[in-house]
């Protein structure tokens, strides 16, 4: 569990749709409030996600090879099959230019309640359910669990966190650097994405079938 969780979390925090959404609103006026409700929002949602699971096994994981086990794994194989085939049907895609979004020219003006619902918007739900179905084998009498469930909710959020102290911390350089960030991840966003699919995707499709076959 604790491996792929790590893998999962990752991938999250890597993608570049998102991070180049939140560094646009903290290039706004008031962005370090707004990055910070997209911030709360995204950590937010991974955590109701882990808790809706918790509190479906009630913290008792499901007995190996039960019906239960078997369509959590069975969940997180058909999601790391659907990333591999996204992933290599993007890279067979022709490039496509990529401009900022419609929504970019008006984020001066966006309020809290519209960052954060662009943060629920741009949370990659496929890997989020990765989670989920893998968060089913906690056992919450353990600490080690427990740990483990914390540190892939904050490693799903790294990136945002790291940004986000970074604008309170240095605003003027931060400015500059996260712009600069913001425009290499425009230019290399298909690499990303394919990149990012393909490896998780081949990840939890080996490691499904393997729970699967063992």
């Amino acid at each position: 569990m604790v491996l792929d969780l790590l893998v999962i979390g990752t991938a999250i925090s890597l993608g570049p749709l998102h991070n180049s959404a939140f560094i646009l609103l903290l290039s706004s006026r008031r962005g370090v409030r707004q990055g910070l409700a997209f911030l709360l929002s995204w950590l937010a949602n991974l955590v109701a996600v882990i808790a809706v699971v918790v509190l479906l096994t009630g913290g008792q994981p499901p007995a190996r090879h039960s019906a239960p086990s078997t369509a959590a794994i069975a969940a997180k194989l058909a999601i790391g099959v659907a990333l591999v085939l996204y992933g290599a049907h993007r890279r067979r895609r022709p490039p496509r230019p990529h401009g900022p979004p419609r929504w970019a020219a008006r984020v001066d003006n966006a309020t809290w309640v519209t960052a954060a619902g662009l943060a629920w918007l741009l949370q990659p739900w496929g890997l989020v359910g990765a989670g989920a179905a893998t968060a089913l084998d906690a056992n919450l009498s353990s600490a080690g669990d427990w740990f483990a469930l914390t540190g892939y909710c904050l490693l799903a959020t790294l990136s945002l966190i790291i940004m986000e102290m970074y604008a309170v911390w240095a605003p003027a350089a931060a400015e500059a650097r996260l712009n600069a960030l913001r425009n290499w991840l425009s230019q290399h966003q298909e690499q990303l994405i394919v990149t990012l699919s393909l490896a998780a995707g081949l990840w939890l499709t080996a490691a499904s079938i393997y729970e699967l076959v063992t």
